[in-house]
């Protein structure tokens, strides 16, 4: 894996889980890690740890389905460092469990917002600020981009649905730009907003039986694949939908 010194990387959703563990892979590979977040407690406590290590980061509180904080978040890292070389478009949210008849409007505007919407508007600003110089993009997808399942995620699997879509289409626009735009698909792993759901017994059992290799993924594992992504090694690589799934969708 390449380092990644010098380089200007925004992530989305960088407060906690698989966003955390990017910023700090990120950082620890030299990286100017640019941190975005609605919660701003966690966001500094965040950045605190990255300084701590040694590495070099900033924190910008956003929520990317307004498209005012997400132009002001890109503006102010060109801002500060004149350039924007890579994007990971992390931030995501999903619904409790319902059915689609008792899904309600604001809960479907919710996450289609952050996670649909959200990466679009991510998108559209990185994508300006890296016209002319190139640049790496990753969005965050799942598994259920690429299948449906029954248990009750109607808007989630819609809206990652739609970023797997978008992402084609954002690739193939910007394929001359020598911007590359892919999306990464994981399956099951275990953060901090699913850690009550993987604490029950029985979907913990369930969860572990829908993936052929045997266990869940890792955090790490999926950011090894967004930096593998983000490097020259994939140099020949957009518009894909890269599962990290240990089989899942295989079957």
């Amino acid at each position: 894996m390449e380092y990644f010194d010098n380089k200007v990387v925004m992530i989305t959703g960088a407060n906690s889980g698989i966003g955390k563990t990017a910023v700090i892979m990120f950082a620890k590979k030299g990286a100017k890690v640019v941190l975005v977040a609605r919660r701003q407690d966690l966001g500094l406590q965040t950045l605190k740890e990255i300084t701590d290590l040694g590495g070099e980061a900033f924190f910008i509180q956003a929520d990317v389905s307004l498209e005012i904080d997400v132009e002001g978040v890109v503006s102010e890292i060109i801002n500060k460092y004149g350039c924007l070389d890579i994007a990971f478009n992390n931030a995501g949210v999903v619904e409790s469990p319902v059915g689609v008849s008792e899904l309600t409007e604001s809960e479907w505007d919710r996450v289609l917002g952050t996670n649909l919407k959200g990466t679009w508007l991510c998108m559209k600003h990185q994508i300006k600020a890296m016209d002319g110089r190139g640049g790496a993009i990753v969005n965050m997808a799942s598994i259920y981009g690429l299948v449906g399942t029954g248990m009750g995620l109607p808007a989630y699997i819609a809206s990652k649905h739609g970023v797997v879509g978008l992402t084609k289409a954002a690739a193939l626009e910007c394929a001359q730009k020598e911007i590359r735009i892919n999306a990464i698909c994981p399956g099951w792993v275990p953060t901090p907003g699913n850690e009550a759901t993987l604490s029950q017994p029985d979907i913990n059992a369930l969860a572990h039986s829908l993936h052929p290799i045997g266990r869940l993924g890792t955090q790490s594992e999926v950011v090894e694949t967004v930096m593998w992504l983000c490097s020259d090694q994939s140099s020949f690589m957009t518009g894909q939908a890269i599962a990290i799934d240990g089989g899942y969708t295989s079957q």
